[in-house]
Parts: C-alpha cells; structure tokens; sequence
C-alpha cells in the first residue's frame, strides 16, 4: 500500500463551526423559540432549552478547552441579534460583554475567531414587523451589526455578515420548516434581494469602523446533478442552480441580483466580500417529474454507488467538495471552508466522509487554490434547526438532559489532521480504513 502525507500551508486554520441559537440556550427573544412553542413545527417536539448550555452556564469554557486541546487554532461562532437588541428601542450591553468574554476566551485559548453576524435567527420584534420582507429590515440589520462590531472589533477582523443566505429564504419561504413558515417564491426572492442588501449595508459598516477587517458570505453551495437527457430536467438544474447558488453571490461580484423570477440592480453590493465562504454537504441528482408540482415538478435524490448518512440527509460525495471549491474559485478571493460535515451518532461514516473530504480539499490546494481554513461542522452536537436533536453533527456528542460531553473517535482523527496540518495515509489507515483504498488506491 503506498504511503503519503498530504500537507496544507503554513497558517492554515484549522476549525469548528457553531451557531448562536444552536449552541447557546434560552435564547427567548428571537423567532426559533417562538417557532419552536408551536406544534408540529420540530421534528419529535423537540426544543432546544439549554443548547450546548453556552449562555447561562458558560460552558463554551469547557467546549473552547477541548478544541484547544485537540489542535485546533481558530473557532467560527456567531452572534445572537435578539440578545443584543431584545427589543426595538433596547441594546442589551451585558450581552456583547458576554460575546466579548467569547472573545477573549478564544484569544487565551491561540484561537482565531470568525464571527457570523446573522445565522438564521431573528429578534421575535423583527418578525411582527414582517421581517425580511420588511425592507426597513436591511438598515435595522445594519445598526445592529453597527453596534456589535464598535463592541466586537478589538478581539475579531474575520466576519461573516451572513451565513447562507439561501437556505435561510428557501428554509423560511418556501416550505422548508423554518420560521415563518411561508411558501411564496415572491417573498423568498424578495427576502433574498433584502439580504443582499444586508450584506452590503454590514459590509461598508464593518469597513467604517474596521478598515482591515475582512468579510466575506457563508454561502451554502449544493450541487444539483441532470439526472436523465430530458431537456426539462437540464433547465430545471440550470434553474436550481442559479437562483439557489448564484444569484447571491454574483450579486456581490457584479452589483446584479439576477434570480430569474425577480432581476435587480444592487451597485452597492458590487465588490462587497473580502474572502468567499464556502458551505458544503453533498450534492443530489434531478429529475423531471409532472407529478410533483409541490416540488417545482422535481424529483430530487443522492447516486445509488453514494453511501448515505445515517438518517439519509446527505450523501458522502467528495468529489461535489471539488465541484463547490471551483465554483468558488471563480470569484477570485481568498477561499474558506466555513462549514463542511455529517449527522452521525455512530461516528464510523463522519470519520470516512472526514478524512474523504480534507483529502478533496488538499488536491484543491495543491493546485494552488487559494483555500485559506476549514471549519468542521460542528464542534459538539447541537440543536440542529427544525430536525432538532435527530441529527448529530458534532466531532463531541451531547447528552442534551446532562450536558455531558462524549469524546467520539472523530474528535481524535481531527485532531491529528489539526496537528499535523496534514492528513497522512497511516491517519487514514488508523481511524477510517474504509477510506483508505478511495485515497490511496493500489
């Protein structure tokens, strides 16, 4: 079997993910809790009570020391709008000293922090103003990231004002079980326009008080493959692709918002990303089907050679990571992996899909892409939206009623790669064998 060490550029940043709501706890002003009171809107009626206990109980100590520990040097998290601003005409300071204590904590620890500005939740008051579709959303956005980033900037210059903006619009607007539950493609595109503008807005906020900070998108890039000839089924993924992946971030290139359904002029989004965020799952194949007008008369499913998560939400298909990291490369920016995972409680397909996709990213890299960090999601398992605690996401697991802490394999595969700044095929061999022969074929 032949051996090999496949090393990443000095400085490269090494990772976890998390988000506010997820991860915190009791975040009681915001629209998730007040989604999660109503029935049927959670999987199992979960709800997320404690989270990760990081707000009341401050265990993202704890968290943050096991990070340290296992090598990795930086830390994406986010900051929770409600908590800053519980109400219109209210700034809770002691909230941003919490977030500055976050901070600090990671700089004690050598880590780097990113923080995320807006990672799909909203302050309740927002939404019973018509939220996103509200266009005074985009300049009350913009105060808000006023107001944290004056408090913020001392202890962070890596930004992400938004993270996928895409899902959050898809997820809130067209059936996809977030708040508010809508189902219009007139208001999904109308929420994606205002984000753009969002962005845009925080970005020149950012800029102002931080002239060398830099901010970029988290954008959720999801492949989407022809599964036949039909000509209906290769305009529906030119469709899907465009509207879902592209329209955003091209808007942010060329001052355009083109989602077909709705075309717009933003100039002051042109040129607003320092770097290009990258989330990446999987990618799906699709069909033409006259049957399924709820799913803009689609069939949408994984390639029968790919191995499946354990719940079937994402397949492991690394060669869709090359596909995204391209897309990205067209932008021209620095390039970071701000999300990148699986659900798993078992931990045997998370150490394969781990080791599969680092391994994609090193190719990407050796052609001198310019991928500048990698940010696994997630650090320990988390409330993972409205599939609520069905999904385990984390390198850690989470007893959610204790909030003991379970050290899975991954978090010592992962901590070797952080280590070493490398993946080798003797890692390979060691923690996910059944990778070894994709990786290393004879």
């Amino acid at each position: 079997m032949p051996r090999a060490i496949f090393n990443f550029p000095s400085g490269f940043l090494w990772g976890t993910a998390t988000a506010a709501h997820q991860v915190e706890g009791n975040n009681l002003n915001n629209d998730w809790w007040a989604w999660e009171q109503g029935e049927g809107n959670i999987r199992n009626g979960d709800k997320s009570g404690k989270a990760c206990d990081w707000w009341a109980g401050r265990r993202w100590r704890e968290d943050f020391d096991r990070a340290s520990e296992t090598f990795q040097n930086a830390h994406r998290l986010s900051v929770e709008w409600s908590r800053v601003q519980p109400e219109p005409d209210r700034w809770d300071e002691t909230a941003l000293d919490r977030y500055r204590e976050m901070l600090l904590g990671l700089k004690e620890r050598g880590m780097i922090a990113m923080l995320t500005l807006h990672h799909f939740s909203n302050p309740q008051w927002l939404m019973e103003m018509g939220g996103w579709e509200n266009d005074e959303a985009v300049t009350l956005f913009g105060a808000f990231v006023r107001r944290a980033v004056q408090a913020l900037a001392p202890h962070c210059n890596l930004w992400v004002t938004i993270n996928e903006p895409n899902v959050y619009a898809t997820g809130a607007y067209l059936g996809g079980g977030f708040p508010p539950g809508r189902n219009d493609m007139k208001a999904a595109l109308k929420v994606l326009s205002n984000l753009v503008k969002a962005h845009a807005l925080a970005y020149q906020v950012i800029h102002e008080i931080q002239p060398n900070a830099q901010v970029g998108v988290a954008h959720h890039w999801r492949g989407f493959i022809a599964g036949d000839w039909n000509p209906l089924t290769r305009q529906a993924v030119r469709l899907y692709d465009q509207v879902f992946n592209n329209s955003f971030a091209q808007a942010l290139q060329t001052g355009w918002f083109d989602a077909r359904m709705l075309r717009e002029a933003i100039p002051q989004a042109k040129g607003t990303q320092d770097f290009i965020g990258l989330n990446y799952y999987t990618r799906e194949t699709i069909r033409f089907d006259l049957t399924r007008s709820k799913d803009m008369y689609t069939r949408r499913f994984f390639r029968k050679d790919l191995e499946l998560s354990e719940g079937g939400f994402l397949a492991n298909d690394p060669e869709g990571f090359k596909q995204c990291i391209e897309w990205g490369n067209r932008f021209g920016l620095p390039i970071y992996i701000t999300e990148n995972g699986a659900e798993d409680s078992k931990d045997d397909f998370r150490r394969k899909y781990l080791v599969e996709h680092v391994h994609q990213m090193w190719h990407m890299v050796n052609f001198n892409f310019p991928i500048k960090g990698y940010f696994h999601w997630s650090l320990v398992d988390n409330f993972e939206w409205e599939r609520g605690w069905t999904q385990r996401f984390g390198l850690w697991g989470l007893n959610e009623e204790t909030q003991a802490r379970v050290r899975r394999p991954s978090v010592d595969l992962y901590a070797e790669i952080c280590r070493a700044n490398a993946l080798s095929s003797e890692m390979v061999e060691k923690w996910a064998s059944a990778a070894l022969n994709r990786i290393m074929p004879v």
